[in-house]
């Protein structure tokens, strides 16, 4: 086997930044990507925590001789010389600038690369990084820095490998370790690299396990609502769209620009969170099949709340044309350029739609929807936020499905006489309570025929006490004025001389005679008329009113 040097001044190679990649998934990617390539149709990953260890198998067209030292080797080497953009596959090149392979040169003290095509024999290099630090160091030109020949042993390992044609890369000792559990390399591999879209025969596994949808179960079954925009076929929405767990579905359309793709929330944030890491799945955008930049809705500021819901994928291939727009570490897109300015302009208009759907899917389903959306009042949320929070609490398991669905329509009948009665019960006690305390405040005496009231009231409630063998006191303040409802109140107000004269004050007892009949059937949990709601609401604009000239003279 013939020996190799790097095809670059070692020092501008170090220069150009071998620890431009730190995270492991990119180092992955970067890998799978040149699979993708070399139109590999199956790519093994094998990965070793305890050994610290990483080897990346393909069965791509591999490299000869000539190819692994003056591509390979080659330090800026594009795939797209002369204008070729796809492979011979037809698939779309994912490479450009060359530079990627310094995330697989940089990441381990040791990597052994063994490659062949099937017209040539296995042939290939090691690269210690001890070893090529010092020749930075020492200022070695790349002609003299030979890159060692694989031992004999590791080739015979690995020959069944690359009976036809690949290659295999071998890390040792990766140099920050393999922090991430499997199962959370497994989601993102599944998430990031998407390529099955474009290339349905492609496929990866981890130690010997297919990398499928399987692995993103987490995330689909806790998605609520999902948005396809445009025409888009893609596996993972299909998944989502068949889940029990989504409950709303809606087309959107990004008219004028060639995109794909969905934008999904779930439950609660938490949901997003990749399980074994600190990560979590975020609007993502990719570009045929691999992803480009993550969180592109840092670069949208609305500042809503359903942004810590909702996640998604863009996919818009056309990023990808004679212009390179991604930035050298090629985990993001230029953020000035004007393509993918205006995809983002697009896709807020997008998200302005999401957000009003979203909340209005919310409140249908009865659960917490976007506080700062004002079409509906700030009592009618909170009301109708309160009697989710409450209604929860009686809804069957998931696994007495029977049951669970004939409850959860009972809560969505009582649901709009249940969010009224809150509101209404809320504004008896806040309105009721406060002339309670302007009553003491004024000192206002409690006339004879009120006053018999109060006896009779309490002593029903001693008695009721009694039967209940109840001994603790019920009412935190026993005062006689809290066994008086509104008309009586209203009764006494009027009838203190100091208001005498006061036209405001005269019709409360009126309004108030008309109140309680209708308030009484609420406080009794009833469900009222369309007409004694209206009446309700009138009568108590009006007595509020009243009640709010009253403590202004408080």
């Amino acid at each position: 086997m013939r020996t190799y040097t790097f095809n670059i001044s070692l020092s501008i190679l170090n220069h150009l930044g071998r620890n431009l990649y730190r995270s492991f998934i990119t180092v992955l990617g970067e890998a799978i990507s040149n699979s993708w390539d070399a139109d590999a149709t199956n790519v093994s990953i094998s990965i070793d925590r305890e050994q610290n260890t990483l080897i990346i198998t393909d069965d791509g067209v591999g490299m000869d001789s000539e190819s692994f030292q003056n591509k390979f080797l080659k330090i800026g080497y594009s795939k797209r010389k002369d204008n070729v953009t796809h492979t011979p596959k037809g698939r779309p090149f994912i490479g450009r600038k060359g530079i990627g392979k310094l995330a697989l040169l940089s990441c381990a003290k040791k990597i052994t690369i063994l490659t062949k095509t099937i017209d040539s024999d296995i042939t290939g290099g090691v690269i210690e990084n001890a070893g090529l630090d010092q020749a930075i160091i020492d200022d070695v030109s790349a002609n003299d820095y030979i890159v060692s020949i694989p031992e004999a042993e590791i080739i015979d390992q690995y020959k069944a490998n690359l009976a036809n044609s690949g290659t295999v890369i071998i890390f040792e000792d990766i140099t920050d370790g393999i922090k991430n559990k499997i199962e959370y390399i497994r989601k993102q591999v599944a998430y990031f690299f998407r390529f099955s879209i474009l290339d349905p025969t492609f496929n990866i596994s981890i130690n010997n396990n297919p990398i499928t949808l399987d692995e993103l179960n987490d995330v689909i079954q806790s998605t609520q609502f999902v948005w396809p925009i445009n025409e888009t076929n893609d596996a993972l929405l299909t998944r989502i769209e068949e889940s029990d767990s989504l409950k709303k579905s809606k087309n959107l359309k990004m008219s004028g620009i060639k995109v794909a793709g969905f934008i999904a929330t779930v439950e609660k944030p938490s949901l997003l969170k990749i399980r074994g890491s600190n990560e979590k799945v975020t609007l993502d955008l990719f570009v045929n099949g691999r992803l480009r930049e993550s969180n592109i809705l840092k670069h949208i500021h609305t500042a809503r709340i359903v942004e810590s819901y909702l996640y998604g994928q863009i996919h818009y291939n056309d990023l990808d044309d004679e212009t390179d727009r991604f930035t050298s570490s090629r985990e993001g897109v230029v953020s000035d350029d004007p393509k993918y300015k205006e995809l983002l302009s697009k896709l807020e208009k997008i998200i302005k739609v999401i957000i009003n759907d979203w909340d209005v899917w919310r409140v249908d389903i009865n659960q917490d929807g976007d506080a700062e959306n004002t079409r509906i009042t700030r009592k009618e949320r909170k009301s109708k936020e309160l009697y989710s929070a409450v209604s929860d609490d009686f809804i069957p398991p998931k696994e007495n499905n029977a049951s669970r669905t004939k409850v959860e329509g009972w809560v969505r009948e009582l649901g709009s006489d249940a969010e009224f009665n809150f509101i209404t019960y809320s504004e008896c006690f806040v309105s009721e309570n406060l002339l309670r305390k302007y009553i003491l405040d004024k000192n206002i005496t409690i006339d004879t025929t009120r006053a018999n009231k109060v006896s009779t009231q309490r002593t029903q409630h001693n008695q009721a006490k009694n039967r209940a063998n109840i001994s603790f006191d019920i009412r935190e303040d026993d005062h006689d004025l809290t066994y008086l409802s509104m008309n009586d109140l209203s009764a006494l107000v009027e009838s203190d001389a100091s208001l005498a004269g006061q036209n405001d004050q005269a019709s409360l007892y009126r309004d108030a005679k008309e109140y309680k009949p209708i308030r009484d059937a609420m406080a009794h949990t009833a469900r009222l008329t369309r007409i004694a709601k209206s009446r309700l609401n009138i009568t108590y604009e009006n007595i509020k009113a009243r009640i709010i000239t009253l403590l202004k003279q408080a």
